[in-house]
Formats: C-alpha cells, sequence, structure tokens
C-alpha cells in the first residue's frame, strides 16, 4: 500500500537511537527524505547516508535545549533539494538510568529531565510550526507531528517520576493543545502520539539485563514480550501518513504488547 511519503521531507529528532533510526530507515524505505537529527553519536547514521545518499537522506547536529540550534537545525534543513518540513517526528528523551525514589529526586533531576524532554520538543514544535507559517498549501497537506511519549506517561513508573511526569506533559498537554492550533495554519495538520511501552533500545537494554526488572516487566504484558523498535516505528510512519491517517488527530497510541500497568511482585518480593 502506498502511504504517500514519497519525497514527503521528515524532520526526525534522536534519529540516532534504536527507535529512531529504525524509524529513519523505514521512511527512507518509503520514499521520505529526511534529516535525521542528533546531538552527540552520528556514527549510526551513517550506513543510511551511504546507502541512500544526501539527495535522500541528511544528519544534522543540534542540541535540542539551546534555542538557536533549534532554529539552525531547522534552517540546514529546508535547505534544496528537501525544502521545508512538511512532518516532524519528535523521538529524542532522556531519562536517569538508575532508579530515584521521588522523595530523593533533586531540584537539579527534575529541571533537566523537564528540559531534555518538554522544552526541547516545545522549541521543536515552535520552529516547525514557524515554517508551516510560511509554506506553500502543498507543504501544508503533509503537514503532521507525531510526539514520542511513553506508557510511563499514562500509568506512572515508580522510581523515575521524572520521566513520567515529562512524558505525560507531551502526551496530553502538548498533543491536545497543538492538535487544535495546527489546523488553524495547515488545514489538514495532525498531531499524535505513539507512546512505546519496554523496547530492545540502547537506553532500555540495561535495565533489561536485570532479571527482576525484566520479570516485573513481561508480568505486566500480556503477549510476553519486549518490542522492537521496528514495532514502535511501524506505527509512527502510519501517522504521519496523510493518506491512511489523515482523520486521526489528538490520538495516544500504545506501543506495549497489551500492558496491564500493574506492578507484580514475585512471592518472594512480598516475603511469602
Amino acid at each position: 500500500m502506498d502511504l504517500g511519503l514519497q519525497n514527503v521531507h521528515v524532520l526526525l529528532t534522536g534519529a540516532s537511537g534504536g527507535i529512531g533510526l529504525a524509524t529513519a530507515r523505514l521512511f527512507l524505505k518509503l520514499g521520505a527524505r529526511v534529516t535525521a537529527h542528533y546531538n552527540t553519536k552520528s556514527a549510526p547514521l551513517d550506513p543510511l547516508v551511504q546507502q541512500f545518499g544526501p539527495e535522500r537522506v541528511r544528519a544534522l547536529q543540534a542540541d535540542l535545549t539551546v534555542e538557536t540550534d533549534v532554529e539552525r537545525l531547522f534552517a540546514a534543513s529546508s535547505a534544496s533539494p528537501f525544502g521545508p518540513v512538511q512532518v516532524a517526528v519528535i523521538n529524542h528523551g532522556w531519562h536517569v538510568s538508575r532508579e530515584v525514589p521521588l522523595a530523593q529526586i533533586s531540584l537539579e533531576q527534575w529541571e533537566s529531565t523537564f528540559k531534555a524532554n518538554v522544552t526541547s520538543s516545545f522549541l521543536v514544535a515552535r520552529e516547525y510550526l514557524r515554517g508551516l507559517e510560511k509554506a506553500t498549501e502543498e507543504v501544508k497537506d503533509k503537514a503532521a507531528i507525531v510526539l514520542i511519549g511513553s506508557t510511563a506517561g499514562k500509568i506512572g513508573e515508580a522510581g523515575h517520576a521524572d520521566y513520567a511526569a515529562s512524558k505525560s506533559a507531551l502526551m496530553y498537554g502538548l498533543c491536545l493543545s497543538l492538535k487544535n492550533e495546527i489546523v488553524k495554519i495547515a488545514p489538514k495538520g495532525r498531531v499524535n502520539v505513539v507512546a512505546p511501552g519496554w523496547t530492545r533500545t540502547p537506553m532500555a537494554e540495561e535495565r533489561l539485563e536485570n532479571p527482576d526488572v525484566r520479570y516485573r516487566a513481561l508480568a505486566t504484558i500480556p503477549l510476553k514480550k519486549v518490542a522492537r523498535p521496528e514495532d514502535v516505528a511501524h506505527q509512527i510512519v502510519v501517522l504521519s501518513s496523510q493518506t491512511v491517517s489523515g482523520h486521526v488527530s489528538g490520538h495516544v497510541l500504545m506501543v506495549e504488547g497489551g500492558m496491564e500497568g500493574r506492578l507484580l511482585n514475585r512471592p518472594e518480593d512480598l516475603g511469602l
């Protein structure tokens, strides 16, 4: 099935990570032009640039917490032959790997998490909308934002309250506000969220190596498997397509294997 993404310009943040890399590859296979953002590591993107060439994909660096970096990113991404960004996939994210109860979270950690996940996403979304305001109707017809949330943003995550709260802000406050605003700029514009559960990314792999963490993760998932980055990428691409998702906006799509959202303990954890 043709998803109508041929030569559509997609800006993908956090493209060098697990989900980002799989998503960039899928967009390229479907004919899109991809601006693949990275912050510190460009090496994972090199094979894509070599395979598809600079006419189809370019890797650009930016610190998305810095306003001028975001402005520079959009200016560079819109250079010929790509043109204005039509689809923005706001995929980047960060959390502290160790578990820290809320009572022990420092103000520095809390603010750092919100800056990395929420403020940066605001800056990207704002710059995207500003570019869209100047775009042609043809460009606006493909307008879409896909935010990457997390099941933590819906059901919470003990030991990672800062991350859960930041993702919840994206999934509900930002998404539901943006979906009402984008149509004032682009009448067909849409905003949706893909919220993965446990996914085998470099960020999660270390935690999944812990047998107790793996047990608790799988115990709450009826499908009894951890998602692959490709599982998430397919949903991102579908929501980006005006052809198949043109009447879908303000939606949070959970990719979590039927997660029940309850924390199960082993009998020994309960002293039984």
